[in-house]
Order: C-alpha cells, then sequence, then structure tokens
C-alpha cells in the first residue's frame, strides 16, 4: 500500500518539475525576443540619426568611491564649508573663482525669521551675562571671548530688531574636476589653503561623493544640508558676482587688478569728468602713481602741467625734455596774478572776463592780507576794477591787445581810495618788502611744452598756499585760451584746503574744467585737513577717478565714511603694501598694485638711495665719456 503511493507522488514531482522547466523556458524566449526587438529599435533609431539629450550628456560611466566619484574619465570631489571667522572681508571668495580650473559652485540660502533668531540670542546673552557677572562674583579673570561674543550679540539683535539685517542658513559646495587622482588631490589642497588662509574651513565628503556631486549640479537641490548661521552682510561678502573689471580699449595702463591679476586699463576722458583724487599716507607711493601716469600720458599725447611742492617731477621733466619753472622770491621766472585770458573762445564777453578775474584776484587778496571786513571787502572789489580801468582793461576794450596791470598798480589805486590806506600799508610787503620778487612782476614764463612743472618748493610755507593760488589762477587762464587735452596736477593739494578762498577756487575749477578738455589731479597726504573742509568733499563727488592708497589709522575711519569702503576695503588700505591700493573709476573699483617697468621706475623713482644711484651713474658716463673724447684728441694730433 505504501509504496505505490510513493511512486504516484514522485511522478506527480517530475510532472511538476517538467512544467516548470517549460514555463521558464517559454519566459526567457519571450524576454530575449523583448530585448531583440528593443536592440533592433535602437540601432533603427541610431541609423536614423535620432539621440536623445541624455544620451548626449550622459557620461559612459559612473563610480561611487567614499570621498570622489569616477564619472566617465574625470575624479570628482566636493568641498564643503563648515565654519566662518568672525570677521569676513569683502571678495574672499574671489580667488578662487579666479582659479584657472573646472569647478561648480553651489550656494544654498534658507531665510530664518528674524523673531525666532531674536529669541535665541535673547536667551544666549542672558546666559553670557549670568556666567560674566558669576565670574565677576568669584573675583576671576574676565574672559574676552565671552565679552566679544556679547558684544557682537547685541549688534546683531539691534539690527535684526530694525530691520538692516536679515538672518539666513547658508550652504558653499565647490565640486572640481580633474583628470587623475594626483591632480584630484593638488587641486583639493591648493582650494583648502586658499580657504584656510581667510580662516574658512572645509571638508572633503566622505561616503556622501554621490550627494555632493548632486548637490552642485544646476537642479537646485541640496542633498547635503550642511548649513552655516549667517546674517545679511556676511553671506553678501560671499558673493562671487564682483564688479572688478577695469580693461578698457582706450586708455593708459593705472596698474594690475589684485582680484585677478588683469591688466587696469582706463581713459579718464571717457567719463562724466576726467577729474582725479588721490589719498595715501606719507611714503605709500602716490608721487609714484601719479608720475607713472603722466608719464604714460605724454606717450599718447596728453598734455601735462604739474604743480610740484616738493621738487619730485624735476627728474622726469629733465628726462622727457619738459619745462620746469621755479617759482620762489629769487627766481627769474614770473607771473602776474592780474593775467586775463589770452584769447577767448566762444561767445563770452569782456565784462564777464573782467568780472571773473576781479573775483579771482581778491581770492588772492585774501590769502595774502587775511580777513577782510565788509567795508574792506568793498574797498578791495572797487580797487580792483579801477585797477583795471587804469591800464585799460575796461568791457568794451580787445582784451588780446592789453597789457594787464600789476600788483604796484593796485597798491597805487587803494593809496588814492578812502578807506584804504590800510589796506596799502598792509600789501606793501608785497610791492615794496620782503615778497616784492613774487607778485609784482609781469609775466615771463610761458607753456609751450607738452610738460610744464612750477616748481614751490623755495617759497616758505607762508606763501606756498599763495604762490599755488596764483600759479593755478595763471594755468587756468591759459586753459581757457585754447582747448586742448590736459591734464593739471596738483600735488599736496591740502595746502590749499586751509583757506576757504583757495578751496572754493580750487571746487570751482574741477566742476568749470570739464567743459576745457581739462582733467585736475588733487593728490594729498593729510586726508583729514582736507575732507574736513566742505569744499574738499565736494571735489571728491566731482572726481570720476579716485585712487586710495595705504592709510593711516587716524583717517581711515573718515575715508570710509566719505567713499563708502565696506570693513574689507577698510581693513586693506591699512594693510596694503608700497603702490597697492583701491582704484575707483565711476561706480567699479578694484583693488589695484601700481607696476612700472625697469625704465619707467628709472624716471620716476622718489627713492632718494635710487637717485643718488642715477646721479652717481651720470657722472660715471660722463666721466667716461670726457675720458674717449680726449683719447679721440690726442690721437687726433699724432695723425695730424
Amino acid at each position: 500500500m505504501f509504496q505505490p503511493q510513493q511512486a504516484q507522488k514522485n511522478e506527480e514531482k517530475l510532472v511538476r518539475e517538467k512544467e516548470e522547466t517549460e514555463k521558464r523556458r517559454i519566459r526567457e524566449e519571450s524576454r530575449s525576443i523583448e530585448i531583440t526587438e528593443e536592440y533592433i529599435e535602437e540601432e533603427k533609431t541610431y541609423r536614423r540619426g535620432i539621440v536623445s539629450i541624455k544620451d548626449l550628456i550622459a557620461p559612459a560611466s559612473m563610480k561611487i568611491n567614499p570621498n570622489h566619484v569616477i564619472l566617465g574619465g574625470k575624479f570628482v570631489r566636493t568641498l564643503f564649508v563648515i565654519t566662518y571667522p568672525r570677521y569676513i572681508s569683502v571678495g574672499w571668495f574671489a580667488p578662487i573663482i579666479n582659479l584657472n580650473s573646472t569647478f561648480d559652485v553651489a550656494m544654498f540660502f534658507y531665510p530664518v525669521e528674524s523673531s525666532i533668531i531674536l529669541k535665541q540670542l535673547k536667551k544666549k546673552v542672558g546666559a553670557l551675562e549670568a556666567q560674566i557677572i558669576s565670574d565677576a562674583e568669584k573675583g576671576a579673570a574676565r574672559d574676552p571671548l565671552r565679552e566679544t561674543a556679547l558684544r557682537d550679540i547685541e549688534a546683531l539683535r539691534d539690527a535684526l530688531t530694525q530691520g538692516i539685517e536679515k538672518f539666513f542658513q547658508f550652504a558653499l559646495y565647490v565640486t572640481i574636476y580633474s583628470d587623475s587622482r594626483e591632480e584630484l588631490e593638488k587641486m583639493t589642497g591648493e582650494i583648502e589653503n586658499i580657504f584656510g588662509s581667510r580662516l574658512v574651513y572645509s571638508k572633503k565628503v566622505f561616503y556622501q561623493s554621490e550627494q555632493g556631486f548632486n548637490s552642485t549640479l544646476p537642479l537646485g537641490n541640496d542633498e547635503l544640508y550642511i548649513t552655516f548661521n549667517m546674517n545679511s552682510s556676511p553671506i553678501a561678502s560671499s558673493f562671487p558676482f564682483i564688479s572688478s573689471e577695469l580693461t578698457t580699449d582706450n586708455g593708459i595702463l593705472y596698474g594690475i587688478n589684485r582680484h585677478n591679476n588683469s591688466l587696469i586699463l582706463f581713459d579718464r576722458f571717457s567719463l562724466q569728468n576726467a577729474n582725479t583724487v588721490v589719498f595715501a599716507t606719507s611714503g605709500a607711493g602716490k608721487s609714484y602713481a601719479i608720475k607713472l601716469e603722466v608719464l604714460r600720458s605724454l606717450m599718447l599725447g596728453t598734455e601735462v602741467i604739474i604743480i610740484d611742492p616738493e621738487y619730485e617731477y624735476k627728474h622726469l621733466s629733465d628726462a622727457v625734455g619738459g619745462t620746469y619753472i621755479n617759482v620762489s622770491l629769487s627766481s627769474e621766472n614770473k607771473i602776474n596774478p592780474f593775467d586775463l585770458p589770452r584769447a577767448i573762445e566762444g561767445d563770452a564777453k569782456p565784462g564777464d572776463i573782467i568780472r571773473s578775474a576781479v573775483i579771482t584776484v581778491k581770492g588772492l587778496i585774501r590769502l595774502m592780507l587775511g580777513d577782510l571786513t565788509h567795508e574792506e571787502d568793498s574797498v578791495v572789489d572797487r580797487a580792483l576794477l579801477e585797477t583795471y580801468a587804469k591800464k585799460d582793461v575796461t568791457p568794451d576794450c580787445d582784451l588780446s591787445k592789453v597789457e594787464p596791470p600789476i600788483m604796484q598798480d593796485f597798491q597805487d589805486i587803494l593809496e588814492g581810495m578812502e578807506g584804504g590806506n590800510d589796506l596799502a600799508l598792509r600789501l606793501r610787503k608785497y610791492t615794496q618788502g620782503t615778497f616784492s620778487g613774487l607778485f609784482n612782476n609781469p609775466t615771463n614764463v610761458k607753456m609751450d611744452n607738452q610738460l610744464v612743472c612750477f616748481s614751490v618748493r623755495d617759497l616758505e610755507d607762508e606763501l606756498r598756499p599763495i604762490a599755488i593760488y596764483m600759479v593755478i589762477n595763471y594755468i587756468w587762464n591759459v586753459v581757457r585760451s585754447e582747448t586742448k587735452q590736459r591734464i593739471l596736477v596738483i600735488d599736496e593739494a591740502w595746502w590749499l584746503m586751509q583757506h576757504e578762498d583757495s578751496a572754493k577756487f580750487i571746487y570751482a575749477l574741477v566742476k568749470r574744467c570739464r567743459k576745457y578738455y581739462l582733467g585736475v589731479t588733487t593728490i594729498t597726504q593729510d586726508v583729514n585737513d582736507f575732507l574736513v573742509s566742505p569744499y574738499g568733499q565736494a571735489i571728491v563727488t566731482n572726481s570720476s577717478l579716485q585712487l586710495l592708497l595705504k592709510q593711516s589709522t587716524a583717517a581711515i575711519d573718515l575715508i570710509q565714511k566719505v567713499f563708502v569702503l565696506t570693513e574689507g576695503e577698510k581693513y586693506l588700505l591699512l594693510e596694503c603694501g608700497v603702490g597697492e591700493g583701491i582704484f575707483f573709476a565711476g561706480s567699479k573699483h578694484a583693488a589695484i598694485k601700481v607696476v612700472a617697468s625697469y625704465t619707467e621706475d628709472q624716471l620716476i623713482t622718489s627713492d632718494p638711495r635710487q637717485l643718488l644711484e642715477i646721479e652717481e651713474a651720470k657722472k660715471e658716463f660722463a666721466a667716461e665719456m670726457g675720458n674717449e673724447s680726449d683719447k679721440s684728441g690726442k690721437a687726433g694730433g699724432a695723425e695730424i
């Protein structure tokens, strides 16, 4: 009974296995048919030239390793930033953006409600204050870290409450690509070093290499979500979209762009106005930078006029064949402050020209005589008109043919006027006294050279602002006489900012010079004296080009306020080297390094050591030339 039942079960099992085998064979045949049909369809598609976008952009292979991805033949790694310093400068991310490598950057910003942050900050302030009080009661030494944190939190609370700042969670990822594992490690180290030099610490992804790669794809997906709490200002400093390119098709080379090592080429006459202001401490390289601009402008045909208070431009003037005019009490070069424009272009009437000259000379008289009362001012005004009339300079005359008066004529008129005796007495030292050699002669200098320098080094400090005022007035008359592309350089302009009349005259010159194709360059090292004057700030406003080199700690706060500098730019000006600073051109600005070639450096240097070496080389060269000429003379005599 048992055996037949067992045989029947075995037979049924064999039948079931046979049926399963048959079903499996049928499924495999069906699948192979489907695969074959799909393959045939793909072949037909490729033969017809129809290729999908996925086929084009997809890599041949992808291998995920713990700390990098192999994408086809490329090695890919993602770095993420985990912490930032307490202070971060503007453009800190620019060195990475400007690397000559292939990489992707992803930034994710997650806004946080200010009310939530304020509650957390309030609790943090309470905890810090309690700890500080506890330490004080125990007699423990104060903790600077806690005190600094408390000040920062209080400042952030104020900014958040006033709506000045917003709060975010910020994520920053960088994915780099390379052709080999060694190159990948080298690039990783380079980027980590750049981050580390700014006290920004980063890490490589580990067992999240695929998520890191996906986070930097242009899909907007943050699969890592490694964030850092930041407010608006430091987040804004991380943006790589900086406008630092100042390269144009025309113009001269001002220096090297420190952001990306590009060239700063600019034409100052292409801007709204061609005026420039230069602020720097002594020895920061301001005169060096301007002399370099002058030298390169001369090569483009621009005429340059320089007021040199320290004899710094003499070497450059001699090298390029310029005219160097020494203005001093003993000098033979004389300038008459009563001069008028030689030939007025346009529709300006002689009466307007005389009135303008009277106003300008009256400003000079105020510098010479000091403050005037209203009665004295009226007397001086009437006396100046009569002084010009004495030489037949009237609204009906031809100004190109008249002889202007001199200071002695003005004194004679004052002596014959009621209320003018005291003024004439005060004026006598400029006509017959100690200072008579400077203001009481007709003009005998000429400005018929491409480079003209006026030196006021040998003048006493009392006379220097008066002489500079007089020289600028003479230059302004020449500029108005003929329209040419010119640059006027006023070095140590703070001398003129000390007096209201001279400051007002410079301000008027800066505002009007654009109409006469003139660009005024104002240089000063005494920033406080210059910017405290309302006319000084107005001169800055009316200057499209601004060059800020190394600044002193005493002046940096005022500089930051006037030029609206960020904290990063402020510290850059405090810590930069000689010839380094910030170059403003219209709405753009960039960090600059002034660079000259060897030949240019020999022509424009102000370093006393270099100047002595150049003079020694000149003497040696002259001696050698003299010896050679003597030898040739003796040889010639022997032949004769």
